[in-house]
């Protein structure tokens, strides 16, 4: 019995695998336009574009702006990086690349925030999306407000992972101006970009761009993306010495000879790049975000939080006259004086209000002999007492000088006021020290300046130790700050109006 040979059927796949991987493949990379743009990302310098502006497909770069507004929600309590998320069935079904998630699978966050970052994961892009908004398209509505906000006047999302489709288009400019976003606005989670690997839901996952990050020297990131429509795209970002260079390219042939490009541009950008230039960061977008709950009991509802809400400007002391004070004198002080004073009376204490003492007739003295112009201060309110008699310890406005009595004090109050509803307060634990009560209100105002600016830092004394407490908060703020703390793991519970 004869048997047909199955040689020339082995060669003839051979041959069709290699026409398919030598001319298809490349020809339809060389059919998505090209595009780049080089910038200092120090002062936001263009230092090379070509095409910048023209709309094209963006692939996986998509997942920036998903990563962006997932770091946003965390930063502002929206969810947390623990946070369990379960897995749909449309984020199960996205094709790949992808983690592998099955619908109904509970995983972190912080392990779809990693997948989508390393291995570029459709699956996880959409579930992360779903997991801010409920759903892909509303996050992706999302990410336009956030694009429009951020300056990416070219760009129009339609979902969260970046996989082709009618109307999905962005520019290298637009993407450029996102990578630099994502580097100064977030910092604290860029370094993810940078990891060659690392483990999610059980496995190992590499890094799209590993070669790159393993061979071009000071290279941190950021994002790849490929689909037949766009070619092969990367925006990278190095740094070398005090000089950080990002890079764009839309259209590659090939990663091979994507990445030679964005290393040549790279080295393009340094070279042009001066040494020692102004670091002037991008102006981060006030936060839109959608409030889960809250005081109003609104949930879904979008509405402006950080920057609308948060104190602006200091509180202005108000004056008080004492109950049974002469007629009034006013004086005014040095305002280095009055204010070194405030901040040591803010530390000092552990009343609800704070005084320091002063002899007025040497603070008159000053002010009278003074050429500076007027500061603007509050009034300080002085009031005649027959033979006072200084506290221990009290806080002298200004040095005294050398006296044989001092019949007048003068008396500064600093009361938290009560307008537009600033009569709400925080509380961020119980400490068995004045120090380390102070020592936490401090640290706590540097990380969320946002929303503490302008609040008073108080210590309350207490039977089983000291409460560090910020006060002078509208309702709002007190509720934002609370979220945004206990994001990170930080006791917060908010005072309400009296209860300090």
């Amino acid at each position: 019995m004869k048997t047909r040979s199955t040689q020339p059927i082995r060669l003839g796949l051979v041959v069709l695998a290699t026409i398919w991987m030598l001319v298809v493949l490349p020809l339809s990379a060389i059919a998505a336009p090209y595009a780049a743009m080089v910038i200092d990302a120090r002062s936001g310098e263009v230092l090379h574009s070509r095409n910048a502006d023209s709309r094209l497909h963006p692939a996986s770069l998509t997942k920036m702006m998903t990563l962006y507004i997932v770091f946003e929600a965390v930063e502002n309590g929206e969810i947390s990086l623990d946070s369990t998320v379960t897995i749909s069935k449309h984020a199960a079904s996205e094709p790949p690349s992808k983690l592998g998630l099955r619908a109904g699978q509970k995983i972190k966050l912080r392990y779809l925030i990693r997948a989508a970052a390393i291995k570029s994961a459709n699956d996880a892009a959409t579930a992360l999306g779903e997991a801010i908004e409920g759903s892909e398209a509303r996050f992706a509505r999302r990410m336009n407000r956030t694009a429009k906000a951020l300056g990416m006047t070219r760009t129009t999302f339609k979902n969260a992972h970046g996989l082709t489709e009618s109307g999905h288009l962005s520019t290298a400019r637009d993407m450029t101006t996102l990578g630099r976003h994502v580097f100064y606005d977030y910092p604290d989670y860029y370094n993810i970009f940078s990891r060659v690997s690392d483990s999610a839901a059980g496995k190992t996952i590499y890094h799209t761009n590993r070669k790159m990050l393993r061979s071009y020297r000071g290279a941190d990131g950021i994002k790849t993306g490929y689909t037949r429509a766009a070619g092969f795209n990367l925006v990278a970002s190095a740094e070398r010495g005090r000089e950080r260079i990002i890079a764009t390219v839309f259209g590659g042939r090939s990663t091979a000879t994507r990445n030679a490009r964005v290393a040549e541009l790279l080295d393009m950008g340094f070279k042009r790049a001066p040494t020692r230039v102004a670091v002037h960061k991008p102006r981060r977008p006030a936060y839109m975000g959608k409030l889960k709950g809250g005081p109003t009991g609104a949930v879904g509802k979008t509405v402006r939080l950080a920057s609308a809400a948060a104190v602006k400007k200091s509180l202005r002391p108000q004056s008080r006259p004492a109950p049974d004070a002469q007629p009034l004198q006013l004086a005014q002080a040095p305002k280095d004086d009055i204010e070194a004073a405030i901040l040591a009376a803010q530390a000092a204490t552990t009343e609800n209000e704070t005084t320091a003492v002063e002899p007025a007739k040497e603070a008159a003295a000053k002010a009278d002999s003074t050429s500076a112009p007027e500061p603007q201060l509050a009034s300080a309110i002085v009031t005649e007492a027959p033979r006072p008699v200084l506290r221990p310890k009290s806080l002298i406005l200004t040095k005294a000088e050398p006296a044989q009595e001092q019949e007048v004090i003068q008396e500064v109050v600093t009361r938290v006021s009560t307008s537009g509803g600033r009569n709400w307060g925080i509380n961020v634990g119980r400490y068995p020290s004045q120090y380390k009560a102070r020592s936490v209100l401090l640290k706590t105002a540097l990380n969320e300046m946002s929303t503490l600016d302008g609040s008073l830092r108080k210590v309350v004394r207490r039977p089983t130790g000291f409460d560090a407490n910020f006060m002078g908060l509208s309702e709002d703020t007190a509720q934002l700050a609370c979220r945004r703390l206990q994001a990170r793991k930080i006791t917060c519970e908010t005072i309400e109006p009296g209860g300090a």
